[in-house]
């Protein structure tokens, strides 16, 4: 990252700076990463007032965690490769109060991680509004960056969805199938580039896919009810049928879901005490040999 490049919009024209194909195509051995998720900052007060609707006044709690949070990651050795925040950086909807105060508080909170670790944001419901709009989703790519892009790191290829699009696309139906287009185009590269039987292919090959989104698909099951803290049935289906698709045409590589196992909101409806336990864990990527086939061996999930 240049000295002049905003840590906060490296996320351009639908890939990441420093993290693209040309420079990360290559699989180079295991790593790990950084999963996040809801730093929401002006949550706490309104979660225990009973306010979540509204609120959202103080936030200093919710500092000192995210602080703590970048403390916490400096220390790891090896260094992750990368910190993505899964959504919901701030409690405070667009065009509401408090809103301009929590995102610049967590922007300086942030500031502190280390410079070679890339921060990668995803958009929430409270970035966009339960129904985003060509507004919202501007006032937050602003801030933030692209609400949805794809990156490489050593091998993987890395999708970033804006899972609203997915949830209530009413207000904004072209932005949702810019989206689908684009999907559909990064699957079918993705798939044909790695069942392609020429040697000479200069294509990248991504041994895993990952996929980071807000809203997960599911919580236990892909039958399970409609809930708020799900993507409807319907919905669901079809991107799992791509998902799936994609899969098998990438043979001996994998899709994985990862970024669909948002880790704080599985556990926030019953928790009522808040601690680094729900905001992140360190994900660990790696190969096992298996005859002349390579596989996934494991993404653990270690809360920390």
């Amino acid at each position: 990252m240049s000295e002049k490049e905003d840590l906060f919009l490296r996320a351009k024209h639908r890939t990441f700076s420093g993290l693209t194909e040309d420079a990360e195509r290559t699989w180079t051995g295991p790593f790990c990463f950084i999963q996040a998720a809801d730093p929401q900052l002006g949550l706490m007060k309104a979660w225990r007032e009973g306010d979540c609707d509204g609120g959202g006044d103080e936030w200093a709690e919710e500092v000192e965690l995210t602080k703590q949070t970048v403390e916490a990651v400096n220390r790891l050795r090896p260094r992750p490769r990368f910190m993505v925040l899964c959504g919901d950086l701030v409690h405070a909807m667009p065009g509401t109060p408090f809103r301009e105060g929590q995102e610049r508080d967590l922007k300086d909170a942030l500031k502190g991680t280390d410079p070679s670790i890339p921060l990668v944001f995803v958009s929430g419901n409270h970035d966009l509004g339960n129904t985003p709009t060509p507004s919202t989703v501007e006032q937050y790519c602003g801030a933030w960056g692209d609400d949805y892009f794809s990156f490489w790191v050593g091998g993987v290829l890395c999708l970033v969805l804006n899972s609203q699009l997915f949830y209530d696309a009413s207000a904004c139906p072209q932005l949702k199938e810019a989206q689908e287009t684009w999907l559909e185009a990064q699957l079918s590269k993705a798939s044909s580039s790695s069942s392609s039987s020429s040697s000479s292919s200069t294509e990248p090959k991504p041994k895993h896919i990952l996929v980071f989104q807000h809203i997960p698909l599911y919580l236990k099951s892909p039958d399970e009810e409609d809930d708020y803290f799900n993507l409807q049935k319907e919905v669901r289906r079809r991107l799992l049928d791509r998902f799936k698709r994609a899969e098998r045409l990438l043979e001996n590589n994998r899709l994985k879901a990862a970024g669909l196992l948002k880790p704080c909101d599985d556990a926030a409806p019953e928790r009522t005490n808040f601690d680094l336990n729900g905001f992140f864990r360190i994900v660990f990527l790696c190969l096992k040999a298996a005859g002349r086939s390579r596989h996934i061996e494991q993404i653990d999930f270690h809360t920390v």
